[in-house]
């Protein structure tokens, strides 16, 4: 085939001549044709953002890496951007393939691009490859064999050599909202061609919007449900299949469909999750963590609920707890789920199993309520910072004593404003008064 020859469709994958299969999955049949029916992801592809403007410009499209969580959207902006690229896709996954797979794609592209005909080489879970797998892929994205547009769950700087990520731009894909995933959800109802409506399902805004909830801003969970739970469902006399709660469940998961960000059993699980640790009972905080965790709780919102009990209910009776807390929420936020939540069981352990104080919170209350009471005190002359001569001749700073120089400075030299000498906030719990 001579450069200037046009591409056969038989040289195109199927995703590529807008052919979809009509017994795909519901996920697969709604997936984007063009950048305006994609839903989500504004900093990318929203007006003057950067996905957009490469489309616009016509320009090459550069190597990417696609970060972000399940059903965001990852293999779909991918295929939209070759397509808009008039370029070929190649998809190959991680799980699947290894370097004779990957060789043999980077001969096709190369053999096409002798051709006039670009190659973009979308690998799904990249994370997955070792380093002699992304190694093999270095030469043809250097050589612009192939665009390589890699789509991650994990943490690229993690996962991805640092060669690979030279040569290509991370791009991060957040969670869809509520909002954009019953868009999705409705779209998919009202679709003629390649919706639901054929079936002529019927399901309440209120339940739509509980599912686009409960699906924890996965697009692919949320359609996959609202199509199980249509197929399940007997249509009534007038033929139309009336969809309602319980068969929502059925297909989602009673655990996953219960949890409502927004209702009482939100703030219920995370009470019973909060007083299970504060009581010491490992085995009911751990069951509650779980009750979380499975119905589609924010793993960083867990985290920070355990870095505060560390410093309210743990504090100074063990201070490794907040060291606990504070590593599992970052462990967490650089890892993400599913693996975090190992990390957050160990917290929740540690936590649970950990000897209890709430002497920093009455501490604080204590302090706060006399702070509030005595705003308009002055601080003692002693204690302020004499920065001008002026201050100085005033008394600013007289009568300081530097207690690493004059240890007697820590009982003969009061620090809190006259009222108040001798108050006293923070009483230890430790019966050897260490702390105190």
């Amino acid at each position: 085939m001579a450069r200037n020859e046009t591409m056969s469709l038989f040289d195109l994958p199927n995703e590529e001549v807008g052919t979809v299969q009509s017994d795909a999955p519901l996920a697969e049949r709604m997936r984007p044709r063009t950048l305006d029916e994609f839903v989500g992801q504004e900093h990318l592809v929203g007006e003057g953002r950067l996905i957009r403007g490469l489309v616009q410009a016509g320009g090459p499209l550069p190597s990417l890496i696609l970060w972000g969580g399940p059903g965001t959207g990852k293999t779909t902006l991918a295929r939209l951007l070759a397509r808009l690229a008039s370029a070929r896709f190649s998809q190959l996954s991680a799980v699947l393939s290894g370097v004779k797979e990957l060789r043999e794609a980077i001969a096709e592209a190369r053999k096409q691009r002798h051709r006039g005909h670009r190659t973009v080489l979308f690998i799904d879970e990249i994370h997955r490859y070792n380093k002699a797998q992304q190694d093999a892929l270095l030469q043809a994205v250097e050589d612009g064999t192939v665009t390589l547009i890699g789509a991650t769950t994990e943490n690229p700087s993690f996962e991805v050599i640092s060669a690979l990520l030279s040569r290509t731009k991370v791009l991060t894909l957040q969670p869809l909202s509520e909002q954009e995933i019953a868009t999705i959800l409705h779209r998919s109802l009202t679709d003629a061609d390649r919706g639901l409506v054929s079936f002529r399902p019927e399901i309440s805004s209120a339940e739509l919007e509980r599912l686009a909830s409960a699906s924890a801003g996965d697009a692919r969970v949320a359609l996959t449900a609202l199509e199980s739970a249509t197929h399940a469902t007997i249509p009534s006399a007038d033929g139309v299949r009336r969809i309602d709660g319980e068969m929502l469940i059925q297909a989602l998961g009673r655990a996953r469909f219960a949890y409502d960000k927004k209702g009482e059993d939100y703030f219920n699980l995370i009470s019973a999750f909060i007083k299970s640790l504060r009581n010491s009972d490992v085995n009911a905080a751990l069951y509650w963590l779980a009750r979380l965790i499975e119905g589609g709780a924010d793993p960083l919102f867990i985290a920070r609920r355990l870095c505060i009990l560390a410093s309210e209910d743990v504090g100074l009776a063990d201070p490794q707890a907040m060291v606990q807390a504070a590593a599992a929420a970052q462990i967490v936020h650089l890892i993400g789920m599913p693996e975090g939540l190992l990390t957050l069981s160990q917290a929740t352990i540690y936590l649970a199993n950990a000897p209890k104080s709430n002497a920093v919170t009455r501490a604080y209350i204590a302090a706060a309520a006399d702070a509030v009471a005595t705003a308009r005190e002055a601080v003692p002359l002693h204690l302020r910072n004499a920065i001008t001569p002026l201050m100085k001749s005033v008394g600013y700073g007289q009568g300081y004593r530097y207690v690493h120089d004059d240890p007697q400075a820590r009982q003969e030299m009061p620090c809190l404003p006259e009222s108040l000498r001798g108050r006293v906030y923070f009483e230890s719990d430790d019966p050897d008064g260490k702390l105190a």
